[in-house]
Formats: structure tokens, C-alpha cells, sequence
């Protein structure tokens, strides 16, 4: 990816870099699903911050524990109103819990450039497969050669497991093995989001590496798109095989701009 491209992304709320949350922390679905019922759509940063570092809404030990947790749930979804990946996500998250997963995975994976680089090896393994975790440090050394030493290999390759499990694209407390996800309404409509911004439109949604992260039919997809859309969650228009995906009250004029721009960036 150039960097005029990701310097673009960096403005539609991606983060990219040698760092992220993951070193430390899985994605901390429990702690976002707290978060998010002990806060509302029109909550501001601050307000975010208050309710964890003051308010102790996902009941930390100490003032301490409290930032960190803030720090790391920051980075991974950025607890920001004017962050176009946040406002989706709270904007799809209230209405299916079971979809809640695959959201939280998804803006973590666009945020966290750690988790992102072991999703083409989770995705790529069939059903069933054993996915132990010396084989992720083993990806992860290979990724990152002389960054880590073993004892943050191993932590890292946990942490990594531990939201691949929760997302549902791994199975398994002991021995992790591949399983499939079957995508809700919410889900597809943040994931053909993610392509959106990335500068894909119509077939080209459906063919991007996010939608690697569900085990469903062309045909499948497109008809829990079609679903999506009657729900009102984005636009989706399929006439003579020709398809139109738009997403209404997502993106302020200037961040269509900027996604426009995105599509001419190699």
C-alpha cells in the first residue's frame, strides 16, 4: 500500500504502523459491549474517558487498570464521534448482540495493524483445521523478525487467538481449530462499509478481503445484503447483474471526498 493511500485511510479512521493493542490485549469484547451499554450514540471522547477513568464502567481494580483499559479500547475502536469507522460501528451495534462480534473484529482488524497481519492465515485455513498457537508465533516471528522475544511471541499469539476465538473464526479453549461465521444483516453492512472506503463500489464489495472473514456463498451474501437494506442499514440495488451498494448518512461530504480520492489511489 503506498503511502499516499494510507495517509488517506489514516483520515477515514485506519490506523497502520509496526504497533498495536494486540502486543497486550485481545480485542476486549467484553469491555466494548460494557462500555457501549453504559454510554450512547451522542456520547462525546470525553464522555467515553469519564465513564471508564472516572466512572470505573468496566469495574477495574484501580485508577491505573482504568487507563489502560481507556488506552488500548482507544486505539482498537477509537471512542470518537468523528471517527467515520466508530460511528459505524455504533450505529450497527445496538441492533443484533449476535452481530457484535464481527463488528468489534472488523474495526479492530482496520485499527490495529498487529490482529491484521495474521488475518490472511486464519482466513485461509479450512474448517476443522488445528490452528495451534506455535504456528501463529511462528507467523508472527516470520512478520516481525527480531521484534519480539518468546515470552511476547507467545503472549502476542494468545492474545491474537483469544479474538479470533471470540470473533467466532476460531473454536476452542486448549485446541483452537478453524470454524466458520455466519454473517448477520449488521455485519455484512459494516464489512461492505470497510470496502466502501477502501474505494470499492458495486461487484467489487463483495470480493474484498473483509468479506474473507465470513463462510458464505456469492448468492448468500448477497441475499443478507438485500436483507440489510430492507432494514435500512445501507442501499443495495442488484438490476441485469449490475450492483449499487451506497451507504446514506454514514460520511460527511468531506470524507466522501477523501474516499473518492482513496479510489484513485493505487
Amino acid at each position: 500500500m503506498t503511502q499516499q493511500r494510507q495517509e488517506l485511510l489514516l483520515q477515514l479512521g485506519y490506523r497502520f504502523g509496526i504497533n498495536g493493542p494486540h502486543a497486550a490485549r485481545t480485542m476486549m469484547l467484553d469491555d466494548l459491549r460494557q462500555l457501549m451499554s453504559h454510554t450512547s450514540p451522542e456520547a462525546t471522547r470525553e464522555d467515553y474517558a469519564s465513564a471508564v477513568v472516572d466512572g470505573n464502567a468496566l469495574g477495574k481494580p484501580t485508577r491505573k487498570a482504568r487507563e489502560l483499559a481507556l488506552r488500548h479500547l482507544a486505539a482498537l475502536y477509537a471512542l470518537d464521534p468523528a471517527n467515520p469507522l466508530f460511528r459505524a460501528l455504533w450505529r450497527l451495534w445496538p441492533l443484533d448482540e449476535a452481530a457484535q462480534p464481527l463488528l468489534a473484529l472488523a474495526v479492530a482488524l482496520a485499527r490495529d495493524p498487529l490482529l491484521r497481519s495474521t488475518q490472511p492465515f486464519v482466513v485461509e485455513q479450512t474448517a476443522g483445521t488445528p490452528v495451534s498457537r506455535q504456528e501463529v508465533e511462528s507467523l508472527l516471528a516470520k512478520t516481525y523478525p527480531d521484534r519480539f522475544s518468546p515470552a511476547s511471541l507467545k503472549s502476542f499469539a494468545q492474545n491474537v487467538a483469544g479474538t479470533w476465538t471470540a470473533a467466532g473464526l476460531l473454536a476452542g479453549r486448549v485446541r483452537k481449530v478453524r470454524a466458520g461465521v455466519q454473517p448477520r444483516p449488521e455485519s455484512i453492512a459494516l464489512l461492505l462499509f470497510l470496502g466502501y472506503l477502501e474505494g470499492r463500489t458495486g461487484q467489487r464489495l463483495f470480493s474484498s478481503d473483509w468479506m474473507s472473514l465470513v463462510d458464505s456463498s456469492p448468492d448468500e451474501l448477497e441475499a443478507i445484503a438485500n436483507s440489510a437494506s430492507h432494514r435500512g442499514l445501507l442501499v443495495f440495488m442488484n438490476a441485469g447483474g449490475v450492483k449499487e451498494v451506497r451507504f446514506p448518512g454514514y460520511l460527511t461530504p468531506e470524507e466522501e471526498r477523501i474516499r473518492q480520492e482513496v479510489s484513485h489511489v493505487i
